[in-house]
């Protein structure tokens, strides 16, 4: 066996369809880009058809297999329907990544039920959707993948947590559940965590100079993440070779959560 074939047989996603809601900017954006280059044929779901098309024209460019689904997913009713459109494109999906998110972060004296059921809405209950959506389908073929993209925030608290904190700690529990549900079925469910990464989501935190380099001298690298980061790790979960790996939350963050 050539390390070409043996590599393909443990990472390639040829054959296999993805769904990944967030997936045209950001972390979303760099792990669309590792599922189609890895072979995978990629569904985002996503709000803004600006970015959505822009995403699917570079990726067809260059010999991916893509297309997107635009929409809110701050209602059931929205999620299910995106649901629907998606596994109406290139069939039902083998993969789930659910990094679409909102980050609202007013002091928890100021935290009122509006953002709260707005930050659930997104962070939580979509994923939940999505997940009953395509679960049992995946646990009845007899294979599939379910990757969250949660946060520090899941772990411990700073930088004003609030709801934003609260939702990703569910969902990582979340991912649990799914676990112990369809594992059985040769389906894994995992959570990447980031440490911080710049992203069209952080801009508040980003724009500080000072916050931005105190958070990079709190990981082991020196270094704060980049939406590249997350290929390798995104790759390894959707594949084969993570069979054995589920119901884990996976730490892609320099260090900085054991620093």
């Amino acid at each position: 066996m050539t390390s070409e074939s043996y590599l393909s047989s443990l990472f390639s996603l040829d054959g296999l369809v993805a769904v990944v809601t967030g997936g045209s900017s950001g972390i979303g954006r760099a792990i669309t880009g590792a599922l189609t280059h890895a072979g995978a044929s990629v569904v985002i779901v996503a709000r803004r058809e600006a970015e959505l098309t822009a995403t699917v024209d570079e990726l067809t460019a260059d010999g991916g297999r893509a297309a997107w689904v635009s929409a809110d997913l701050g209602t059931r009713e929205a999620a299910r329907a995106a649901a629907e459109e998606a596994a109406g494109i290139f069939g039902e999906p083998d993969i789930l990544v659910n990094c679409a998110g909102v980050n609202l972060r007013p002091p928890m004296s100021e935290l009122d039920d509006a953002v709260w059921d707005t930050t659930m809405a997104v962070n939580l209950e979509a994923p939940f959707v999505l997940g009953q959506r395509f679960g049992p389908g995946m646990a009845e073929r007899g294979f599939g993948r379910i990757i969250h993209v949660t946060s520090q925030q899941a772990h411990r608290a700073f930088v004003r947590s609030g709801a934003y904190g609260v939702s990703k700690g569910a969902l990582e529990s979340l991912a649990r559940s799914q676990a112990e549900a369809w594992s059985p079925y040769g389906v894994t469910c995992n959570t990447l965590v980031p440490g911080f990464v710049p992203t069209p989501l952080n801009t508040r935190l980003s724009s500080d100079p000072e916050q931005v380099a105190a958070l990079a001298a709190r990981t082991m690298v020196g270094r704060n993440g980049l939406a590249g980061d997350f290929a390798g790790a995104a790759v390894f979960l959707a594949s084969r070779a993570s069979a054995y790996v589920t119901g884990q939350s996976l730490f892609v963050d320099g260090g900085l959560s054991v620093h």
